[in-house]
C-alpha cells in the first residue's frame, strides 16, 4: 500500500491570500485557490503602481518607477501564466502514481510557480502597509520585486518548456526518452538562461523557510570558496580563506547569484568533489560527532580484497564464487563503517579489529569494563551514501545513522564505496556487492543474527541500492529483505522530464553540476572547466562609489542601510563594467532563434546570461545499462527485487525518477512503496538535524526500514503543515 505525506511550506503566505489551507487532495480547492492567488496578485500590484506612479522626483522617484515597471511586468507574466497553470491542472494528476499520492514534476513546476505569487503578493502587502513610512526603504524593496519578477519571467519560460513536454511524451510517461530534440533543446536553454535570479534574494524561495537560511549559508559559502578555489592546496585552506571573503556576498545578494552562476556552469567536478567534502574534514566531522548521538561503536573497516563463496539462495547445498572488485583501479580493500548504539556480541573480536583501519581520531569502540554486551541483533542495516557518485563517505551521513541506530536498535554498515571520476561504474557497484556479500558471510562480525537485512541509501546511495540487489538476484545469492531508498537517482541519462526543469533554480543541484557528476559516473570525463573573468574589484569599487553618492541623495536613512543591505540601482543605471544578467540579450537571443526553432511563444523571451555553460548531451551507451539506470532495465530484472519502499521530495529535480521507477514496478506487480514529502530539498537527510521538517522526513525513511524489519505495511505519516 503506498501512503504520502504532505506538508505545505507556504500555508503561512496562503492563510493570509485565502484565509485557510487549501487541501493537496481534492482538484476542486486547488483551483479555485489558484484563481484567488492570481486575483490577489493583481489587485496589489494594481494598487502599488497606481500608488507610485505620483511622479515623486530624484533618488525616490528612480525606485518609484522602478517598482512600477517590476509591477506592471509581474501583471504581464501573471496574465500568460494563468491559462497555462490552469491547462496543467486538467491534466497532471494522470502523471501520478496513484490518486493518493498526487506528486510528479508538472505539478511541482506548478507549486513553485504559486510559490513565487505568494511570495510577491507578501511584498506587495508589505510595501502597501509600509510605503509611506520615513523609514520605508523603497530602492531595497525595488530590487526585490524586480528579483521576484525576473524568478517569474524565468519560471514562465520553464512553464512552456514543459508545455511541450505535455504535448510529446506519451501518456502518463513523464521523461522524453530521447537524448536529441526536447531533451537537446533544454539542455541548450538551460546553458543561456540566467539563473543568477535564483541564487540571490530570491535563493530557495520554493522551500520551507526553516532551511532557507541553511541553504543562503551554503550558497554564500559556496561562491567564496569558488573565489579561492586553486589558490590553496586543501579543501580546509580553501575555506578557512573563503570565511574571510563570504561577507561581501552576504550583504549583496546580486553578486552572490552572480558568482553562484559562474560557478555552477563553468568549474569541473574536481571542484565539487572538494567542496562537498569540506565535511570530512577532522574539524567540522568532531563537531558534527559531538552534537549527533553517542554510539558504542563506530568503527572504520578496510576489508581485503579476497575470493570467497556463497550459498545459492534456491539451493544451499550449491554456491557462487564472490570475485572482489577490479574494475578501473584494480583490487584493493573495501571501505566500510560499523556504526552500533549498542556493543553486541562479536563486535568486539579480534577479527574485527584485526580489520579496523586508523582515522586519526581516538579508538571509538568502547571496550570498557562496564560496557555491557547485548546479545546479536536479528536484523542489519546496510547502508550507501548519497553525493552524487563523486564525494563523500560514510563520514559526512554519520549524524543521522548513529540516530538511525538507536531508533532501531540495530547495527549498521555503511559502505564507502569508491568514487568517480577516478573510479567510475561499474566500481561502485561492484564494491556495494562485495560488502553485501561479505556482510551474509560474516555476519557474527557485526553483532547480528543473519536473519534479516535492509538496504537503504540516498540519492546515489539508493541507486545502489535497487542494483545491488539486481546483482544479487543475477548470482542468485540471498535478496535483502527489503530497500529503503531516499530520492534515488533511477535514470542516469539526459532525458528531459518535467521536475528536471527544475535544475534551473535548485541550489543544491543544479543541470550543470548534475551531468558533470553523471559524466564522472559513466566514465566520460569530467567536462573542461571554462575559465570565465570574474567581476573585477576595481568594477565592484566603481559601482560602489556610485551606489554610495546616489544614498547620499537619499538621506541618511537609506545610506545606512544601504550599507547593511547593498541596495542596487536598476539594470539601466549599471556601469558597463558589471556584467548584468537579469537583461535578456537580444543579439543572443537571435541569434538562437536562427539556429533553432523557437521554444517559447513569440513576443517573449527568457532572460539569458552572459555566462553560457559548455553542457554536452550525455551520449555515453553505459548510462543506458540496467545496472546504471534501473529505470531502463527490462521487467524480468526487475521482478526479482525484493519490496522497494521510496521516499521522495516533491520540489527535488529527481522526484520524476522516483514517481516513473514506481510505477514500473508497481505495472509488474512488485511490492513498492512511494511517499512525498513536501518543501524540502534534494538531500534531506543530511540536513535532518536542522529543523523539524527535516527530522519528520527523515522520521519517515526510519519508519519504512522498521517496517521491513517487522514486514508490517508502513505506517501512514502525520499529515502536519508548518503551523500544524
Amino acid at each position: 500500500m503506498a501512503s504520502s505525506k504532505k506538508g505545505s511550506g507556504t500555508s503561512r503566505l496562503e492563510k493570509g491570500v485565502n484565509g485557510r489551507r487549501s487541501s493537496k487532495h481534492k482538484e476542486g480547492p486547488l483551483v479555485m485557490d489558484t484563481k484567488a492567488v492570481f486575483a490577489a496578485l493583481y489587485g496589489v500590484c494594481e494598487e502599488n503602481a497606481a500608488f507610485f506612479s505620483g511622479g515623486a522626483k530624484g533618488s525616490q522617484g528612480d525606485a518609484a518607477r522602478r517598482l512600477v515597471e517590476a509591477m506592471k511586468q509581474i501583471q504581464e507574466h501573471a496574465r500568460n501564466l494563468e491559462p497555462v497553470i490552469s491547462g496543467f491542472a486538467n491534466v497532471y494528476h494522470h502523471f501520478d502514481f496513484d490518486p493518493h499520492i498526487p506528486a510528479n514534476g508538472y505539478r511541482s513546476l506548478v507549486k513553485v510557480v504559486r510559490c513565487c505569487l505568494l511570495h510577491i503578493i507578501h511584498k506587495g502587502h508589505y510595501i502597501t502597509a509600509n510605503r509611506r513610512s520615513i523609514f520605508f526603504r523603497a530602492a531595497h524593496n525595488a530590487g526585490e520585486m524586480e528579483a521576484y519578477c525576473n524568478a517569474l519571467c524565468q519560471l514562465r519560460a520553464l512553464l512552456y518548456l514543459a508545455q511541450r513536454m505535455l504535448h510529446d511524451n506519451s501518456h502518463g510517461n513523464l521523461f522524453f526518452q530521447d537524448e536529441s530534440g526536447l531533451s537537446e533543446s533544454f539542455v541548450r536553454e538551460y546553458a543561456s538562461m540566467h539563473k543568477g535570479c535564483f541564487y540571490g534574494r530570491c535563493l530557495g524561495f520554493q522551500f520551507t523557510p526553516a532551511i532557507r537560511p541553511f541553504l543562503q549559508t551554503i550558497a554564500i559559502g559556496l561562491v567564496a570558496f569558488g573565489e579561492n578555489y586553486k589558490r590553496h592546496q586543501s579543501g580546509i585552506g580553501v575555506a578557512a580563506s573563503s570565511f574571510f571573503t563570504s561577507g561581501k556576498y552576504a550583504i549583496d545578494p546580486e553578486l552572490r547569484g552572480t558568482e553562484f552562476d559562474r560557478i555552477t556552469q563553468n568549474l569541473d567536478v574536481h571542484f565539487w568533489k572538494t567542496f562537498w567534502n569540506i565535511t570530512e574534514t577532522e574539524v567540522l566531522s568532531s563537531l558534527a560527532s559531538m552534537t549527533s548521538t553517542q554510539v558504542k561503536v563506530n568503527r572504520a573497516l578496510s576489508v581485503p580484497p579476497a575470493t570467497f563463496d556463497l550459498p545459492l539462495a534456491a539451493n544451499h547445498r550449491a554456491s557462487v564464487t564472490i570475485a572482489p572488485p577490479s574494475a578501473h583501479i584494480g583490487t584493493a580493500p573495501v571501505q566500510m563503517r560499523l556504526i552500533s548504539y549498542d556493543l553486541r556480541e562479536g563486535q568486539d573480536s579480534e577479527t574485527l579489529l584485526s580489520l579496523s583501519r586508523s582515522e586519526g581520531g581516538a579508538i571509538s569502540l568502547s571496550l570498557g569494563l562496564k560496557t555491557k554486551r547485548l546479545p546479536s541483533s536479528p536484523c542489519l542495516l546496510i547502508h550507501f551514501h548519497g553525493g552524487g557518485f563523486v564525494a563523500q563517505t560514510s563520514k559526512s551521513h554519520e549524524p543521522y545513522l548513529k540516530s538511525w541506530s538507536q531508533d532501531l536498535g540495530v547495527p549498521i554498515l555503511s559502505v564507502d564505496y569508491s568514487l568517480a571520476p577516478e573510479a567510475p561504474f561499474p566500481r561502485a557497484l561492484e564494491e556495494c556487492f562485495y560488502a553485501y556479500c561479505w556482510a551474509l558471510r560474516n555476519h557474527h562480525l557485526l553483532g547480528w543474527t543473519g536473519e534479516k537485512v535492509c538496504l537503504a541509501g540516498d540519492s546515489a546511495g539508493g541507486n545502489l541500492c535497487v542494483t545491488t540487489s539486481m546483482r544479487a538476484a543475477a548470482f542468485g545469492v540471498r535478496m535483502p529483505d527489503g530497500i529503503v531508498a531516499a530520492y534515488p537517482a533511477t535514470l542516469l541519462t539526459a532525458y528531459a522530464s518535467p521536475s528536471r526543469l527544475l535544475t534551473l533554480m535548485d541550489p543544491l543541484l543544479p543541470l550543470s553540476v548534475l551531468s558533470r557528476c553523471l559524466s564522472a559516473y559513466a566514465g566520460s570525463g569530467p567536462q573542461t572547466e571554462k575559465q570565465v573573468e570574474k567581476v573585477s574589484t576595481l568594477s565592484l569599487v566603481r559601482r560602489d562609489t556610485a551606489l554610495l553618492l546616489r544614498d547620499f541623495r537619499q538621506g541618511a536613512s537609506n545610506w545606512i542601510h544601504s550599507l547593511i543591505d547593498s541596495s542596487r540601482a536598476p539594470a539601466s543605471t549599471s556601469t558597463p563594467d558589471v556584467p548584468e544578467l537579469g537583461i535578456p540579450q537580444q543579439s543572443h537571443s537571435q541569434q538562437c532563434t536562427q539556429e533553432h526553432p523557437r521554444e517559447f511563444p513569440l513576443g517573449f523571451e527568457p532572460l539569458r546570461s552572459e555566462q553560457l555553460a559548455e553542457m554536452k548531451v550525455e551520449s555515453s551507451p553505459v548510462v543506458k545499462d540496467p545496472f546504471c539506470s534501473p529505470l531502463l532495465a527490462p521487467d524480468s530484472m526487475l521482478k526479482g527485487l525484493p519490496p522497494v519502499h521510496i521516499v521522495a521530495c516533491a520540489l527535488d529535480p529527481m522526484l520524476d525518477d522516483s514517481v516513473m521507477f514506481a510505477k514500473r514496478l508497481r505495472n509488474i506487480n512488485q511490492p513498492v512503496t512511494l511517499c512525498v514529502v513536501d518543501d524540502l530539498p534534494h538531500g534531506f537527510l543530511s540536513l535532518s538535524q536542522l529543523s523539524r521538517e527535516t527530522r519528520e522526513a527523515a522520521n519517515v525513511c526510519v519508519e519504512r526500514i522498521r517496517a521491513v524489519f517487522t514486514q508490517d505495511t508502513p505506517p501512514e505519516p502525520r499529515k502536519r503543515g508548518l503551523n500544524g
